[in-house]
């Protein structure tokens, strides 16, 4: 199951400033996992101590906003694209 993940930013130095990067998985926390294999230090920019995404950090799949469909366990499909985004605070 190979997904495009689409690296913010602040995140891209773990990436070797890559803006995109395959990875594999059949769901949001196995891809999470993939990814810390792959750019070592991105889980813990991702997710707390508890394994739970940071509430600052939103994770979109294919447009669709985890948080609203099964969140670290929702389903993805080969092919999909997920969008790593992290909060703006601003005021």
């Amino acid at each position: 199951m190979a997904v495009t993940v689409r690296i913010p930013t602040p995140l891209r130095r773990l990436t070797q400033n890559l803006a995109e990067v395959e990875t594999e998985g059949v769901d949001i926390k196995t891809i999470i996992d993939n990814l810390e294999s792959d750019y070592p230090g991105m889980k813990e920019r991702i997710c707390d101590d508890g394994g739970n995404i940071r509430r600052f950090v939103n994770i979109y799949l294919n447009d669709e906003d985890i948080r609203f469909l099964e969140g670290k366990e929702t389903p993805v499909a080969d092919g999909a694209e997920i969008s790593i985004i992290p909060a703006i605070a601003g005021g």
